[in-house]
């Protein structure tokens, strides 16, 4: 399907000849090479990503839920915190064509950590003999306790994912703008076509790793789940390496970073800073002293500078929605498993009498917890082409079109919606739980203690956060994309992803503070392996409560922002690729 949206079909390229039609059959090849690459590379990514906080609270490392959870959030905030370094590298020393290989090949060989410590044998020769214990259900009375372990094989496993981490990062980092590089001489609607097709792809990727992937892991073998990522990754190298040819390619043209960090010294201590760092004299420009060609003026700097104070606040109150939008692969899964999850392939011979009866038979199959992701993707598939083609010319010709800014506080409006539906469900949850309503089941070789309540209850929270997605996600990287000079294209949207992953990380804080015994809401060691005497609703409406003030202040500041812009971005002076 992407290939016959490449980008450029808006136009006819410089006549019928031959030279032209060849030139558009090759930048279509490279296009598509783009495309496959992403999605190859998303299907490893939510292969890994999906059941991660399944896999580390499984028999396979007996991780409790906060730990569990605590590590999904450290390693997807890492995946975007990381993100600069991939962009400096790429800048600085190896383009980011070179980049690009480079971080798929340690993506690759690090994704084989989850694999290897899926069987007893791998376990062992990385981590060293496991402590045995059982998931156990709540504790029978108030004074009990039993102390939390601390997590089996964390530093091998956090090794691994910030190591995993760094190659996704990188890859993330470049592989969007090396893409547009592809077409970008080709016009911007070419440009925004290839943006199109790219969020496609990835989200192409997850609807084909988590039918499959998410359903391998959770009900057959976490060994053959976590080969399926590696294979793909290993598959979109191949790809990129057999494409090289095609590629546009372009050599490093340095980074602006250390000017941006000398200005923002001078302007936080002028004094302390004025003889190490003296900005250039008239006198130093003599007429037989060049400058430079691949650095920019003191001017572009001062400019870039003053753009990149304008652009970040804008960026920075996003990040709560980030702590709200991870929320979809951590808390809500580790709510998900404590909802009565339905079989796929129900055994005759159980006709549901029993609910508290573990099921034995192996041909019976549980619901993955994880489809429920592609309620989000289906959203985001679904309504990203309705937007583009109906929604949007439709408001466009009445004038009605909202700006990006306005579209991000509208994608977090949604986001606050998706936690305050989840703190309701887990209310409810709750409430069977204290009236000792508990469903016995079994998934994989783990048992959980859940709520008689149908998983089915998390499908609006999961379709909540898609349409938030859609409003904040993608507006906001066209605005860090749009609003960024072309020389500081790179940085700004490494920025973008960084702040991102900061999100991330702080949901994970956030989760570690409230683990602290006593009191902590999340402090549950009596409840090992379950979280049915932890308070994570009172965890989702905090979450609400801090993107419903962020979300004021971001409407005062897009409001100040939008009161001063200048002119519409695109018109800007393009400078040089570098950033």
């Amino acid at each position: 399907m992407a290939g016959n949206g490449v980008p450029g079909e808006y136009r006819p390229l410089l006549g019928p000849s031959r030279r032209s039609r060849a030139g558009l059959g090759r930048r279509r090849a490279a296009c598509a090479a783009v495309l496959l690459a992403e999605m190859l590379e998303r299907a490893s990514f939510f292969g890994i990503s999906s059941n991660l906080v399944l896999y580390l609270n499984s028999l396979n490392f007996n991780w409790d839920g906060e730990q569990a959870t605590r590590a999904a959030l450290v390693f997807l905030g890492a995946s975007y915190l990381l993100s600069p370094i991939g962009g400096w590298l790429a800048d600085v020393y190896l383009g980011r064509y070179a980049t690009i290989i480079t971080s798929l090949l340690i993506y690759a060989l690090a994704s084989c950590l989850l694999p290897l410590t899926s069987f007893p044998d791998g376990r062992q020769a990385f981590c060293g003999e496991m402590p045995t214990f059982i998931i156990q259900p709540p504790c029978p009375s108030q004074g009990c306790q039993r102390e939390s372990p601390s997590p089996y094989c964390a530093p091998t496993m956090y090794g691994g994912l910030l190591l995993l981490a760094l190659g996704i990062s990188s890859v993330k980092a470049n592989l969007t703008s090396f893409g547009a590089d592809q077409v970008m001489d080709l016009g911007r609607d070419a440009t925004r076509r290839f943006f199109n097709w790219f969020y496609w792809s990835i989200n192409l990727g997850a609807v084909l790793s988590l039918f499959l992937v998410a359903f391998i892991q959770q009900n057959i073998s976490f060994l053959v789940g976590y080969i399926i990522p590696v294979v793909c990754v290993s598959l979109a190298l191949l790809v990129f390496v057999c494409a090289g040819p095609l590629f546009i390619t372009k050599p490093p043209m340095g980074s602006q970073v250390s000017s941006m960090l000398k200005l923002a010294f001078q302007r936080c201590c002028p004094r302390c800073c004025h003889c190490l760092l003296r900005p250039p004299r008239d006198e130093d420009e003599l007429p037989g002293r060049q400058r430079s060609p691949r650095g920019p003026s003191h001017h572009e700097d001062v400019t870039n500078f003053r753009l990149l104070v304008r652009i970040l606040p804008v960026m920075l109150t996003l990040v709560p929605y980030w702590m709200v939008y991870f929320q979809m692969q951590s808390t809500y899964v580790l709510q998900g498993l404590h909802l009565q999850i339905p079989h796929i392939f129900q055994n005759p011979l159980d006709n549901g009498s029993n609910s508290n009866k573990l099921p034995q038979d192996r041909s019976s199959y549980r619901f993955p917890e994880a489809w429920l992701l592609l309620a989000n993707v289906v959203m985001v598939l679904v309504l990203v082409p309705l937007k583009d083609h109906l929604l949007d010319p439709f408001l466009q010709r009445r004038k009605l079109l909202p700006s990006l800014l306005k579209k991000m506080a509208l994608g977090m409006f949604f986001g606050f919606a998706s936690v305050i539906v989840a703190g309701i469900l887990e209310t409810k949850r709750l409430q069977y739980i204290h009236h000792n309503e508990t469903v016995a089941q079994q998934i994989g070789r783990d048992v959980y203690f859940a709520a008689p309540l149908y998983i089915w209850w998390q499908i609006p929270q999961y379709l909540l956060i898609g349409i938030s997605e859609i409003f904040a996600s993608i507006p906001g990287l066209e605005f860090a994309y749009s609003e960024a000079p072309r020389s500081m294209q790179g940085a700004i949207m490494g920025i973008f992803y960084f702040l991102s992953g900061v999100g991330s990380l702080l949901g994970s804080g956030l989760v570690a503070l409230l683990s602290l015994p006593p009191g902590g809401w999340l402090h549950c060691p009596g409840d090992y392996g379950n979280i049915n005497n932890c308070r994570l609703d009172l965890y989702f409406f905090l979450l609400a409560g801090i993107q419903a003030a962020t979300a004021l202040l971001f409407l005062a500041i897009a409001a100040r922002y939008e009161g001063a812009a200048p002119g519409p971005p695109s018109r800007r002076s393009p400078g040089r690729e570098g950033g």
